[in-house]
C-alpha cells in the first residue's frame, strides 16, 4: 500500500487532500492542531492523524520518530500546514518577532526538518523509479503582499526550499511546489469581498480544491519535473 504523510488535513485543502488519497487506498498519515469533526470523519475511514503543534519543537521531533517508528518506505509528503497572520497593524517589536518567527517556523524550518528526517524513508525501494515532496506554497510567494509581510517572506522561503532540495535528493526524489492564489472561499466571506477577490484575476473565478488536487496528481504521475513551483492563480499575475 502506498503511504503519503500531510501536515495540515484538519480543513480546506489539506483534508480535500486527505480525502483524496484515502479514496485513492494510501496509507494517509496527516497532522492536525486544532480538534474538529473532520478528523474524526478521517480517522474512521483509516487515517493515522497526529495531533501536532509545529510551533513546539519537541512535539515537531515526537511526530517524526513516531512516523519512522510505523512505516519504512514513503511515497509522498506534503507540506500543507499553514498559518495566517495580519501584520498590517502597529503591534509593538515582540509582536512583531514572534509573528515572523512563528510564520517562518511553520512554512519554512518544518518542512525544512521532515524532509531531511524522512529522507531514508522517501528513498525509492525495490520497482520505485521516484517518489515526491510537494510543497503548498502561495501566490503571494512572487508577489509580496503588504498586510501579511511575514507569511509572504516565509512562503517565498518554502519556495526556494523547493529549489535546494530538488537538487540535494535528486534524481529519484521529485521536489516540488504549488503556489494557488483564490481556492475556495470561506463560509463567512461576504458577497462583496467575493466579487473583488475574483476580479483579481483574468478568469474572475476561484480556482477550487480540485484544481490543487488535480495538480498533486499530474506532479505524482510526471517523471520529469522537479525543482518547480506550479502556480494556480487565474492569471493574477497579469491583471
Amino acid at each position: 500500500m502506498p503511504t503519503v504523510v500531510i501536515t495540515g488535513v484538519g480543513q480546506r485543502l489539506g483534508l480535500c487532500l486527505a480525502e483524496y488519497f484515502l479514496a485513492k487506498q494510501y496509507k494517509v498519515i496527516g497532522t492536525y492542531r486544532t480538534e474538529r469533526a473532520s478528523i474524526t470523519s478521517l480517522q474512521t475511514k483509516g487515517a493515522q492523524l497526529y495531533q501536532v503543534d509545529f510551533y513546539d519543537h519537541q512535539q515537531t521531533q515526537t511526530f517524526i520518530k513516531a512516523v519512522a517508528s510505523h512505516i519504512d518506505t514513503l511515497d509522498c509528503l506534503i507540506h500543507n500546514a499553514s498559518d495566517w497572520h495580519d501584520d498590517n497593524k502597529t503591534l509593538g517589536f515582540a509582536a512583531y518577532h514572534q509573528m515572523f518567527s512563528n510564520m517562518m517556523t511553520i512554512h519554512a524550518e518544518v518542512p525544512y526538518q521532515l524532509n531531511l528526517a524522512f529522507h531514508s524513508l522517501l528513498t525509492p525501494k525495490d520497482d520505485q523509479e521516484f517518489t515526491d515532496i510537494i510543497h503548498i506554497s502561495d501566490y503571494v510567494a512572487s508577489k509580496g503582499s503588504k498586510k501579511h509581510i511575514a507569511y509572504a517572506a516565509s512562503k517565498a522561503a518554502l519556495e526556494n526550499l523547493t529549489l535546494s532540495f530538488a537538487q540535494r535528493f535528486s534524481p529519484n526524489i521529485k521536489v516540488n511546489a504549488i503556489a494557488p492564489a483564490l481556492l475556495a472561499f470561506n463560509e463567512d466571506d461576504d458577497e462583496s469581498y467575493k466579487i473583488k477577490a475574483r476580479n483579481k484575476s483574468l478568469m474572475q473565478t476561484e480556482g477550487s480544491f480540485q484544481e490543487a488536487i488535480n495538480t498533486v496528481e499530474w506532479l505524482l504521475a510526471s517523471r520529469y519535473i522537479t525543482g518547480r513551483t506550479i502556480h494556480l492563480d487565474g492569471g493574477r499575475h497579469l491583471k
